[in-house]
């Protein structure tokens, strides 16, 4: 806590972050991050994982920054392995801001790969945040796995997570460019984009390559299809 000064534990807020007006539960939310006290904790993650409005979600996850870590991440972590896929994905997000390095082991394959594209995205951001020295490597060719997926947004998010990694993204990306199918060549070129320039237009960007892309597949296969009427016209006149 900032504040070394502990509030008293006041149960009216607690009731007020599940009142039914969004801008009540966000000015509980709030008030929880101003007067923090360590019996908001379980109350604070267990909201995270049913709150529908974003605002009210992220003022809860800076309301649970705003209490020492060694409280926080053991109560959040379970909440990685929730059927919930927002239980996950705001767990993750909040750990990702509390930036408590121990936190890393229970970001798992599954994770950054999970079938949940909100899920997936939020754990390749805190995945590029908690690396420990020397696992960057590991996390590039993980992250490279999902590269063609999901919508715009979600590809910015993943590019943007390689990003982070610096020098250790190039060598998955490389082999991504070489052996992926168009979409994947695409996003690879738009990442390298982003990493050169990261106030590109990552949308602009992607469309581009994937016009490239597609052009160059198009021709491919025409080149294809002309050398096997070439080759079967050939044998029709040698049959002759």
């Amino acid at each position: 806590m900032t504040d070394q000064t502990i509030r008293p534990f006041d149960p009216a807020l607690v009731a007020a972050l599940a009142a039914g007006d969004a801008s009540t539960r966000l000015r509980a939310a709030m008030a929880a991050g101003t007067n923090p006290h360590p019996g908001y904790v379980d109350d604070l993650i267990r909201r995270c994982a049913v709150e529908p409005d974003f605002f009210v979600r992220d003022m809860l996850t800076w309301a649970l920054t705003r209490l020492p870590a060694d409280l926080t991440v053991p109560v959040l972590l379970p909440q990685l392995e929730s059927a919930s896929p927002q239980a996950r994905a705001q767990a993750l997000h909040t750990l990702s801001k509390i930036g408590d390095r121990s936190a890393w082991t229970s970001i798992s394959p599954t994770l950054l790969h999970d079938a949940d594209d909100e899920v997936a995205r939020t754990a390749w951001r805190a995945a590029a945040v908690l690396v420990p020295a020397g696992r960057e490597a590991w996390l590039a060719n993980e992250l490279a796995g999902e590269l063609g997926r999901g919508s715009t947004d979600v590809r910015r998010s993943l590019s943007r997570a390689l990003a982070g990694l610096g020098d250790s993204a190039a060598g998955p990306l490389a082999t991504a460019k070489k052996r992926g199918d168009r979409e994947v060549r695409a996003h690879v070129a738009a990442t390298e984009r982003l990493i050169d320039d990261p106030e590109s237009d990552f949308e602009a960007t992607l469309e581009f390559a994937s016009r490239l892309n597609g052009d160059a597949s198009e021709r491919d296969s025409s080149d294809g299809d002309s050398s096997e009427q070439h080759s079967s016209g050939a044998e029709s006149v040698d049959g002759a």
